[in-house]
Parts: structure tokens; sequence; C-alpha cells
């Protein structure tokens, strides 16, 4: 056999197929794996059947259908005030984790510094770490899972090439304020060779009064921001794997260069259709209410156990502390639950660069009512 020296000797399968596929192996409720139990938009689907039916079937161009980028750019104009180009600002991607990982490919150079903030999305690192780059780890400060900026501000020299925040924040459900943002935009100005890689997947997804804070929204950034948003998550469908990628000129040419050698385009009737269904803002303007209501389901029917639940105010992710419950690590509590109660989480310290635990699981409430009604009640007798 063949010997390799691997790119990520430290790497293994993804937490999320890890416990998914012991969710499958002991008939547990999957509450791990970030993905809905409920259907997609009856209209949606019929939208793409149509157009398949009309013979849309072939590759789309590279960049994505220009009527989606049309839409897409009516729609970052109605909610952020940004004036992307349809044409030279706005690429269709085959979800976001490409979309993160187009961009961290891109601009990231071999020696480069790229700060991430601990819990993170699994994907930044490895990305980072592929293109040459260091990944900075800056741990965010519990309990309400804030930046400290003036960590932030130590920790950039003249190798700091990138920043890549999330908000609304996957695993806490934490949401950047408008202090935070100012902030960023001070230090972004400060450091004219620094760029913003600004995951905003759960764009959508926000409750208790908090609006979503674009990086789009604040000029000093327009020129050195990467905004990227996913489909999957506003429309429930992410086995679709669409997202998008919003920037100036400049860097989306950088972009696409790596994009049209990774997927070339997305699926073209499932683009035909989107640009349809979002001609009507209706079709997501309903999610913060839809989604508030699950979580508070959720944490209403907890009330009484021994889970302490962590304040979340966005994304469709619920930390539950179990430090009343047990000293087991974060990955042994989790696998317990799943084997022994029939229901699957993620342990946060999966987030971690130093794989910290603090005793957190990440339930997820992307669910019909009767599931996270069982949910709770399992874990109520815990």
């Amino acid at each position: 056999m063949t010997e390799l020296q691997s790119k990520l000797p430290d790497v293994g399968t993804t937490i999320f197929a890890v416990m998914s596929k012991m969710a499958h192996e002991h008939a547990a409720i999957n509450l791990s794996q970030g993905f809905p139990d409920f259907q997609v938009s009856p209209e949606l689907i019929s939208l793409i059947n149509e157009y398949m039916k009309k013979g849309m079937n072939q590759y789309a161009p590279m960049p994505g259908l220009p009527a989606l980028r049309e839409q897409i750019a009516n729609m970052v104009k109605g909610r952020y005030g940004y004036n992307a180009d349809p044409e030279t600002e706005i690429t269709i991607t085959s979800g976001a984790t490409e979309a993160l990982y187009n961009t961290i490919t891109a601009l990231v150079h071999p020696g480069d510094e790229v700060i991430i903030f601990d819990p993170a999305y699994d994907s930044y690192d490895p990305a980072i770490r592929l293109s040459g780059g260091r990944p900075v780890h800056l741990t965010l400060r519990q309990p309400d899972f804030s930046i400290d900026w003036q960590e932030v501000k130590e920790n950039i020299n003249d190798k700091t090439r990138m920043i890549i925040i999330n908000t609304p924040h996957n695993p806490s459900g934490a949401v950047l304020t408008d202090m935070d943002m100012q902030q960023l935009e001070k230090i972004a100005v400060e450091h004219p060779k620094l760029l913003v890689l600004s995951d905003e997947v759960y764009e959508h997804i926000i409750f208790d009064g908090f609006q979503h804070l674009s990086v789009l929204r604040y000029p000093e950034l327009y020129d050195r921001c990467i905004a990227v948003f996913s489909f999957g998550k506003t429309f429930h469908a992410t086995g679709w794997k669409v997202g998008y990628i919003v920037a100036s000129d400049n860097i989306t040419t950088e972009i696409r260069k790596v994009h049209q050698f990774v997927t070339f385009s997305v699926n073209t009737p499932v683009q035909c259709a989107l640009a349809d269904y979002l001609k009507d803002e209706k079709n997501y303007l309903y999610l913060p209410d839809f989604f508030q209501r699950k979580r508070d389901l959720f944490i209403g029917k907890l009330k009484g156990s021994r889970f302490e639940p962590v304040p979340c105010h966005g994304t469709y992710f619920q930390l539950l502390s179990y430090k009343n419950i047990s000293d087991k690590s974060d990955m042994e509590m989790a696998a317990m639950l799943t084997q022994e109660h029939g229901i699957a989480s993620i342990p946060i310290s999966a987030f971690y660069g130093n794989k910290q635990d603090d005793q957190i699981l990440r339930f997820c409430f992307a669910k019909d009512e009767k599931t996270i009604e069982k949910a709770a009640e399992i874990l109520c007798k815990i």
C-alpha cells in the first residue's frame, strides 16, 4: 500500500456524521445534526418539478442563474441597504460550506493568519490549514459567548489576513450587536489588508427582538467583507446544498476562480425555483416567529429538568448544560444519551480547537412539535 502523508493528520470523521450514525444505530431521536424533520414548502417543490419538466436540467452559468442573482440583489438591498451588482458581486455555491472553503482557498496564502472564535463551525480550521494558513483560535466569553475585542486587537499582526465571524452563532445561538460590528469595523479600518469573512447562514432565524446585523450594513466593511448565506437553512432544505456569497467585485473575481474548479455550477432547476420563490418575501420573513415558537416549546417542556439552558437568540440550536447531572465528558455524555436514552446531541468540545469541555451539549430544535415534546420528555427523566 502506498504511504501517504496526510494534509490533515489530526482530522477524523466530522462529529455530525459520527452522532447521526450513532443515532441511526440506536434508533434515537436525532437532535444532533442540524436538519429539519418537517416538509419543505409544497409550492417550492412544485416549482422545481415545473422547471425540470420545462427542460432546465443542464449546467447553469458558473456564477449562478442570472434571475436568482438578481433576486438576491433585491433582497440584500431591501434588508441591508447594500447595492450588490448581481453580475459581479453575487455567486451561487453548492451550500455555505463550499462558499466558506472557496473564500478561504482564494484569499488565504501560506503563512497568513486567520482569527476564528471558538466554539466555531468545524470547517473553518481545516480549510485555513489546507491553504497553508495558520488558524488563531480565540475563545468566546461565557456565559453569553461574546467576543473580547481587546483580545482580538492584541492578536492582530502583519500576518493577520482574515477574521471569521458567525452571527447568529452556531453552536451557541449568540447574536452580534451593533457595538460588536462597530468594533469590527474600526479594527478593519486600522488594518487595510484585513478581510472579514462573515458566516450568516442563520440570518433569518433570529429571536427575542434581535435584528440580524450583516456585515453588508456597514460601509467601512464593504470592500473587505465576504458574506456567506444558505438557502438550505432558510427553506428547510439542507440536502439541496445551495448557498451564495456576496462580496465586492475584486474579491468575487478571486473566489470564482476557485468555485469554477470545485463545483463549477449549482443545481439548475433548484436555482430557477428559488428565483421565483424569493419574489414573495413572506416566504422567509415568517421564520423568526416560526423558530422562536419551537425554541420556546423546547425550553418550556424542559422546565423542572436538571439540564440548564444557555440563552439562545438565533439559529435552531439550543445549548444545555448538564453540570448538575454528571461529571462525564461531553462526548461520553452525548454517547450515553444516544445509546441509553434514545436522544442524540452534539458535544460542543468538537467546536473548540483545544477541545475545551464545558459539559454542554447542542440540541437541534428544527423539528416538529411531537419530536420536540418527546425529546424534552426524555431529557426531563434524566
